[in-house]
C-alpha cells in the first residue's frame, strides 16, 4: 500500500521527518523504493539533470508523462508526485488537462506547481476535482528568469508574503508545500504556522521535511552541488572507473570469455557453415 495524504499528516503531527527525492525512471524509483523513502518527486529538474537543458523551461508535459509512468511502475509503497511543467497550469482547464493526463496515463499520486496567490484558484479547484496538490514557494524554477537564482524572501515584505502565500495554499486545499531556498527562521515558522507539511530545499533543518536531487545527493554529475544539498557519495565518479576497466577489458581481450558466451554443436555450425552444392 502507498503512503496517503493522510500518512504525511500524521508524520507532521508526530515530529517525525519526512524525506523526499526526486526520481525520473524506472531504475530510480527501485533504488529509492528498497531504500525507504516514503516520497517521491517526478521533479521537472529532470530537464536539466537528465536531459541536459540549462533550466526545466524546456521540459513537456509529454516528457512529465513518460518519466513519471517509469517511477510509478518502479515503486509500490511511495507517493509519487509530479511536477506541472510551465506553462501547464496557466487556466483552471489547462492545470485539469494536465492533472488528468499525469494521473490516467502515468498513474502519478499527486501534482505539484509553483505559486502562490496568482495559482490559489487553480490549487483549489484541482482539489475540489479529487486532484491532490503539493504547492512550492520561495525559488520557483520555473520563474528563475523573473526572480533570479538567489536566496527569496529575505526583507520583511517578502516574507510577509510567502507567509501569506503559504497559508492561502493551505486554505486552498493544498496537501503540503515546498519551501525553496527561504532563510531558514522564516522556513521554521511557516512550519509551525502550518498545518500541513512543508518539505524543505535550501531552507534549514525547520521544515517538517527535506527533498534533494537525486544527482546531487549521489555526485553522479562532474562539479559542485548546490550549497543546500548534501553528497553521499561519488557515484559518478565510481560510474566512470568502472565504464574504463571495461574499455580496457574490451580492448586487451579480457572480456568477453567463454564464460559470457553460448556454444553449438560441431555438427550443426559446420552444416550451417557449410557451402551449398
Amino acid at each position: 500500500m502507498r503512503v496517503t495524504l493522510r500518512d504525511l499528516q500524521r508524520m507532521k503531527q508526530a515530529g517525525d521527518r519526512i524525506a523526499m527525492v526526486t526520481a525520473y525512471d524506472y531504475p530510480s524509483a527501485r533504488i529509492s523504493e528498497r531504500a525507504g523513502v516514503p516520497l517521491l518527486l517526478v521533479g521537472d529538474s529532470l530537464g536539466m539533470v537528465v536531459h541536459g537543458h540549462s533550466t526545466t523551461l524546456p521540459v513537456t508535459l509529454d516528457d512529465m508523462v513518460r518519466h513519471a509512468a517509469a517511477v510509478v511502475r518502479g515503486s509500490e509503497h511511495a507517493l509519487v508526485v509530479c511536477d506541472l511543467p510551465f506553462l501547464t497550469y496557466a487556466t483552471q482547464a489547462d492545470a485539469m488537462a494536465a492533472a488528468r493526463r499525469l494521473m490516467q496515463e502515468a498513474g502519478v499520486q499527486a501534482v505539484k506547481l509553483e505559486g502562490g496567490a496568482p495559482v490559489a484558484a487553480i490549487v483549489q479547484r484541482l482539489t475540489e476535482l479529487g486532484v491532490p496538490v503539493m504547492g512550492h514557494l520561495g525559488f520557483t524554477p520555473q520563474a528563475q528568469h523573473q526572480i533570479g537564482l538567489r536566496v527569496q524572501a529575505k526583507e520583511a515584505s517578502s516574507a510577509r508574503q510567502l507567509l501569506e502565500d503559504a497559508l492561502l495554499l493551505e486554505r486552498s486545499g493544498a496537501f503540503a508545500i515546498v519551501l525553496e531556498l527561504v532563510p531558514a527562521p522564516l522556513a521554521e515558522a511557516i512550519s509551525r504556522r502550518l498545518r500541513v507539511p512543508t518539505i524543505g530545499i535550501g531552507a534549514g533543518a525547520g521544515c517538517d521535511g527535506q527533498v534533494q536531487v537525486w544527482h546531487d545527493l549521489l555526485g553522479l554529475l562532474e562539479g559542485k552541488s548546490p550549497r543546500h544539498a548534501k553528497r553521499y557519495g561519488e557515484i559518478g565518479a565510481t560510474i566512470e572507473a568502472l565504464l574504463k576497466a571495461y574499455v580496457e577489458d574490451v580492448r586487451t581481450g579480457v572480456f568477453p570469455t567463454a564464460a559470457h558466451g553460448s556454444t553449438m554443436d560441431d555438427a550443426e555450425l559446420a552444416l550451417a557453415l557449410a557451402e551449398p552444392d
